[in-house]
């Protein structure tokens, strides 16, 4: 069974779906955003985001166009 939970990641909203039992993940993935906020680069990326979906360790970050970012938060 799956989860949605909305984050909010510099005034920006996003739906992270993930399998239950995943908190501990999903508290590893705000690290892993606190930890990329300078990457300018990933923040203008981010805009275009339209869901996250996180598998296990990895989140799989879904764009408006159809592709897709995978990054590991561990």
């Amino acid at each position: 069974m799956r989860t949605s939970a909305m984050i909010s990641y510099k005034n920006k909203q996003i739906t992270v779906h993930s399998a239950l039992g995943s908190a501990a993940n999903l508290n590893l993935l705000y690290t892993k955003l606190d930890e990329m906020q300078y990457d300018f680069d990933f923040r203008k990326k981010l805009k275009k985001i339209s869901f996250i979906e996180m598998v296990g360790d990895v989140a799989i970050f879904k764009y408006t166009d159809g592709t897709k970012l995978y990054l590991e938060v561990s």
